[in-house]
């Protein structure tokens, strides 16, 4: 890991994609629970849509929640681009690759570290999950760009959306038959329950499954394309956000009209739900290019700045830190009691607020600890 000194300024880097991946991680560090908290502490109808949009669809749909880890995946792409750039200048591509495969094993090994890693036995290792994709997305996506042309990953993304749709209608399910994509009941499924070992998080299978890690693949592969678009053009701000909103509406339609026949389900990373949320991904890109590159709007957004230049620390910090005992020990007993059923909301709140602390305070100090 590197731990970056003052050298290493946030304006030397695309900063509304700083900002857009402290945005993303924003909802991941606290915001879920508090939309949670709020779901329970009134049944006022704003708190009810945002504790709906703050809570994943049970199978298949879509909601704000379920944007958050595709984001990550797709923002992870476009920042491949520029760094394996930088390091391109200095170093050759096998030399750039293997500090991809390096990054891609830390990546990993910390994903094990926060399911407990090997502490209560080979059978409760999750082997797949959220920074397990990360590393394999990132170290798929970063190889791409090495070795293969735009065009290339361009029709690498379609054999990806291609295949795994065609792998989940037409291979049959032993016992079952084929298309059928319930829960339990699909082919991803099926292979994790037979092939997957250790912990599964649901039950025999598991959201960040084997089969589904290809059009995950799709989703970072769909940053790297965004992001050398961006490093080549010539255009201004302004077309460029205009250029990604385009393709983010074109994208969002496409998914969406393929999801009558290949439903938008996260938990299988369809391949419809990695284009709706690859739109969705290029029109909060756009947004945020236009906002903070283009109106220069970037005090309002430093909160999210803070996160978007340590995530990985920000994310980790919540598998070490007991965050909800700190701000329990700090706001409970006769005080926290004063608000009755809005307490958990408080709690909910007072540790965003400690997340948000450490991020300024790693800002503050300049210190920027990357993989």
């Amino acid at each position: 890991m590197d731990l970056s000194d003052s050298q290493s300024q946030p304006s030397q880097r695309l900063v509304s994609l700083d900002v857009l991946r402290g945005f993303d991680m924003f909802w991941i560090i606290g915001m879920e629970e508090i939309g949670a908290a709020l779901g329970k502490a009134t049944s006022a109808p704003w708190a009810q849509f945002m504790a709906h949009q703050l809570d994943h669809a049970s199978w298949a749909g879509f909601r704000f929640l379920d944007l958050i880890f595709p984001l990550f995946v797709f923002i992870s792409g476009v920042s491949a681009v520029f760094s394996c750039e930088k390091s391109l200048t200095t170093q050759t591509r096998s030399v750039v690759a293997w500090k991809l495969f390096k990054r891609a094993l830390i990546l990993y090994a910390l994903g094990l570290f926060c399911y407990g890693f090997f502490s209560k036995g080979m059978d409760s290792v999750r082997w797949v999950g959220v920074l397990q994709r990360l590393a394999i997305c990132g170290l798929a996506g970063g190889l791409s760009y090495l070795f293969m042309g735009w065009k290339a990953r361009g029709l690498l993304v379609a054999a990806l959306l291609l295949g795994y749709w065609a792998l989940m209608s037409r291979v049959p399910v032993p016992g079952i038959g084929a298309g059928d994509l319930a829960e339990g009941r699909n082919l991803a499924n099926w292979i994790d329950s037979q092939y997957l070992p250790g912990r599964k998080w649901d039950g025999n299978h598991d959201p960040e499954g084997l089969l589904s890690t290809l059009p995950a693949i799709a989703t970072a592969l769909l940053g790297i394309l965004t992001g050398e678009w961006l490093r080549k053009s010539s255009q201004g701000v302004w077309q460029k956000a205009g250029g990604l909103a385009l393709a983010g509406v074109l994208l969002v339609a496409l998914g969406w009209a393929w999801s009558a026949q290949f439903p938008v389900i996260k938990k299988l990373w369809t391949s419809s739900y990695v284009l709706v949320a690859g739109g969705y991904s290029l029109l909060l890109l756009s947004t945020f290019l236009v906002l903070v590159d283009g109106l220069k709007w970037r005090r309002g957004f430093m909160p999210f700045l803070w996160i978007g230049m340590n995530p990985i620390t920000l994310y980790l910090s919540h598998h070490v830190i007991d965050y909800e005992k700190v701000v329990t020990t700090l706001l409970g007993g006769p005080f926290g009691s004063l608000f009755g059923v809005w307490q958990p909301v408080l709690f909910a709140s007072g540790s965003l607020v400690l997340s948000l602390i450490l991020a300024w305070f790693l800002y503050s100090r300049k210190v920027f600890i990357r993989i």
